[in-house]
Parts: C-alpha cells; sequence; structure tokens
C-alpha cells in the first residue's frame, strides 16, 4: 500500500482501538511497520517479513492520546494560517480595481463549478485555506474547465505545471481531484513561504516563489503577474459578495 493509504490505515487502526477500547480490559497494542520501498503498515499483531521493519510499537491508549493532540495542533495550525491571512487581506491597502469585484459566476461556468464545489471546500479544510480563495484562483486559471491547457504547459482545473505537480506528488494532473490537492498544496506552502501575503503568494502561483524573491519579495515587475493578482483579488472580492447576499 501506498504511504497515504497507509495513513488511512493508521485511522481505521485508531477507530478500532477505540471501538476496543469501550469494552473492559480490551488494550490492543498498535504496530508500525516500514518495508524497504518506503511503504507503511499499521497491525495490531507483529508482522514478520525481511523486508519489514519495526518503526514503532504503541499501547491504544498511548495511540489515541497522541492522535488527539496531534488533531489539536493540526486545527491551531490551521486556524492560525486562516487568520493570518484574513488579517493580511483586512490590513493591505489593495488598488481600486483590486477591490472593486467581479460579475457574479454565472451561466455554463456556474455548473461546473458547482461540480468542483465539494473537491474545493474538502481542500480547503485540508490545506487551511479559505473555499473562496481557491474558487476565486480557480476561476482565473481555468474558468473551472478540468481540460484547460495554457500555451506553457500549465494544466487542468488550477492550472498546474507538470514540475509543480511532480513537487507535490500529484500523480495524474488531469484528475480534478488530485489537480486541486496539488494546487491547493501549492498556495498553502506559499502563504507560509510568504508569511501570509496573500498578495506575494498568488504572484508566486504565477511566476514562481523565486521570481517574488528576486525583486525583493514583491509582485513582480511582469505584466501578466500583477494583472494576474489583480483579477484574482476581484474574484475573491465577488466570492465574498456572493457569500453575504
Amino acid at each position: 500500500m501506498s504511504r497515504s493509504a497507509g495513513e488511512r490505515c493508521l485511522g481505521l487502526c485508531i477507530l478500532l482501538v477505540l471501538c476496543a477500547g469501550s469494552a473492559p480490559g480490551a488494550i490492543a497494542d498498535v504496530y508500525k511497520y516500514v518495508d524497504n520501498d518506503g511503504n507503511v503498515y499499521f497491525s495490531d499483531e507483529p508482522l514478520s517479513g525481511a523486508d519489514l521493519q519495526l518503526e514503532w510499537k504503541r499501547t491504544s491508549k498511548r495511540l489515541v492520546t497522541e492522535n488527539k493532540a496531534q488533531s489539536q495542533a493540526a486545527r491551531k495550525r490551521r486556524d492560525e494560517a486562516m487568520a493570518r491571512v484574513q488579517a493580511r487581506l483586512d490590513s493591505q491597502a489593495l488598488n481600486v480595481s483590486a477591490a472593486r469585484p467581479s460579475a457574479p459566476v454565472s451561466g455554463s461556468m456556474s455548473v461546473r463549478r458547482a461540480r468542483y464545489r465539494g473537491l474545493i471546500e474538502a481542500n480547503a479544510a485540508r490545506y487551511g485555506l479559505s473555499a473562496a480563495l481557491l474558487h476565486a484562483v480557480i476561476r482565473t486559471e481555468s474558468a473551472y474547465k478540468a481540460n484547460a491547457l495554457s500555451h506553457a504547459g500549465a494544466c487542468g482545473l488550477m492550472q498546474l505545471m507538470p514540475g509543480t505537480a511532480a513537487r507535490f506528488k500529484v500523480h495524474d494532473i488531469w484528475d480534478p481531484a488530485e489537480n486541486i490537492r496539488g494546487g491547493s498544496a501549492y498556495l498553502r506552502f506559499l502563504l507560509d513561504l510568504f508569511d501570509g501575503d496573500l498578495r506575494l503568494a498568488l504572484a508566486g502561483y504565477n511566476a514562481g516563489e523565486n521570481a517574488v524573491k528576486k525583486y525583493g519579495y514583491e509582485i513582480p515587475p511582469y505584466r501578466e503577474t500583477q494583472n494576474y493578482v489583480r483579477k484574482v483579488l476581484r474574484h475573491l472580492a465577488a466570492e465574498g459578495v456572493a457569500h453575504r447576499s
């Protein structure tokens, strides 16, 4: 199984442990093994195999306690990250054209938007982003067209370049779920890199983070990138208007 599948298996193990823990005297151990290819395995009993190495053994009580602490810490990091982004949005003096909302999504675009709403909201929660931001980026990048292909070779809903897709472990760049996950992970990375500065994160998404660094952590003087940042912010403002209406 893959590492991600293994992590899902851990969640199942924890659920089973919790259920088992409800019975008097039922205290199980959980074992974590890694094979030579880096695949992760969880079991409630020792496993044998020349290619398996025991990474750790936990009692059910300890594993549940650790998982609870990790979940609380992850929620705290997500909430803090979202608060930083919102603070930037509230405090930054955006220019007039950026502050003016775009027209609401309508027609065939609204149909496509509805098709991917669930994936967008799930990835927003997973990476500590606002769903409105992902909608604004996707509307700018592809108008919610999963088969969009740019002249530069960017693909899919979030217009991932193949190198960026590989960097964030996107196996099928044309799969909407994988594409949105990869784009969301990249946005999360950029927001962390630029200390929650949304304008710089968007500039990095368009031109690459090294271009932002090259120009002294400012939006690069590329017309395409500057227009891109303004357009996403207009769409983001429209998301706020739509949400309040």
